[in-house]
């Protein structure tokens, strides 16, 4: 779920994709990357190639993804959308355009979003103990509620082991879980350092993060969400699912994942409780730019809880030079300064990007988990869609 399943796929090794990646970026800003004949162009101005529309295209042939999707905001405050590959392999069927697709631990931005409204209406503090909100939930081997603030969850500095189990969630996609059967998971497990002293990425913080919410507010996580966001700011395409809703409502590409014979699987539906607050809502390309666009423009959040969000550590294992604020990522571009976004990956989807300070967006989807190699052209395409 952030660049997870629903995450933590951050321990990867990143080695034999990063030189590619930079010739791909610099291919994809020339724009000399053979486009195939794989989708319509989105664009083209004065003869030349539109960039992102290669290295879409690119995506399908060279790194074999079923699909890709994209939404960009140019400087020119023009919003593009594109599409490449195959929406549906059993009947080849077009991806469609800006279609929905599951954004995986984008979802951990929404819920780092309320729980940050809530510091705003001073029902919930940043510093405060998990213990204040949820007494005597947060026990196990070196693991205690007293001593994790809030604040640790939503950074990913709390030391909370994970509780996902990608082969159970493979296994059993259509299987409810409820978010305290998930926190008995990971409190089966081994606290993996001590509170603050290091960052490493763990789906169990939004977990508990989640639980925050629907305390102190008495009302279901996803009705706070689509209440406090969604219809906020006008998100048409998004949603967070409903118990035991495990389709995708709107046009949308299947999502498929990777067998260990090479095969590719559907797992368009599934059920995603699994993920809850770390990675269970529904959107779109276009949608995500909207997210952080409004986000960072202050739509959402006071200026204070903005910089509280914005304030970041270290997190070199997703990358170099990348950093966790509250839920928000900060990625270095290749052209200078930064985005913000999260990224997301759950069984059949895959989805990068974000914003920069001064609106330029991207919002990059396919329809399988990329391997290491892909995973970094999809990156490149979000850094040259930004930096063009």
């Amino acid at each position: 779920m952030h660049e997870n399943t629903p995450h933590s796929r951050v321990q990867r090794s990143r080695r034999g994709g990063r030189h590619r990646t930079v010739a791909v970026v610099t291919a994809v800003a020339a724009g000399v990357m053979a486009a195939g004949a794989l989708a319509p162009s989105a664009a083209f101005a004065g003869g030349k190639p539109d960039g992102v529309q290669q290295s879409l295209n690119a995506l399908v042939k060279d790194d074999g993804l079923p699909a890709a999707l994209a939404s960009v905001k140019g400087r020119d405050g023009r919003t593009r959308t594109y599409t490449a590959g195959v929406g549906d392999l059993a009947t080849g069927a077009k991806p469609p355009v800006d279609g929905q697709v599951r954004i995986g631990s984008n979802t951990k931005t929404l819920t780092a979003v309320v729980v940050l409204q809530l510091v705003a209406e001073g029902k919930v503090g940043l510093d405060e103990p998990v213990e204040t909100y949820l007494p005597g939930l947060l026990r196990g081997d070196g693991i205690d509620g007293r001593d994790i603030t809030v604040r640790q969850l939503l950074q990913h500095t709390s030391g909370l082991p994970e509780y996902v189990d990608k082969d159970s969630i493979l296994t059993g996609p259509n299987r409810y879980y409820e978010p305290r059967e998930l926190l008995d998971a990971a409190l089966a497990r081994k606290a993996h350092f001590a509170p603050g002293t290091r960052w490493e990425y763990s789906n169990t913080n939004y977990l508990l993060a989640g639980l925050i919410i629907q305390k102190v507010t008495g009302r279901p996580l996803g009705e706070e969400v689509n209440r406090r966001i969604v219809d906020r700011i006008g998100l048409r395409h998004t949603y967070f699912p409903t118990p035991g809703d495990t389709t995708i409502h709107e046009a949308h590409p299947k999502g498929y994942n990777r067998e260990a014979d090479g095969s590719l699987r559907d797992y368009t539906e599934l059920d995603p409780s699994w993920g809850w607050a770390a990675g269970a809502v529904v959107s779109t390309p276009s949608d995500i730019t909207r997210f952080y666009t409004a986000l960072l423009g202050g739509r959402l959040l006071p200026p204070a809880q903005l910089a509280q969000m914005r304030t970041t550590v270290p997190a070199d294992e997703v990358g170099p030079g990348v950093r966790y604020g509250l839920g928000l990522v900060s990625h270095p571009l290749s052209c200078g300064g930064l985005y913000w976004g999260h990224g997301g990956t759950i069984p059949g989807y895959y989805t990068a990007g974000g914003a920069t300070d001064d609106g330029r967006a991207a919002g990059i989807a396919v329809t399988v988990i990329p391997g290491d190699e892909a995973e970094q052209h999809v990156k490149a395409t979000v850094d040259a869609a930004l930096c063009r």
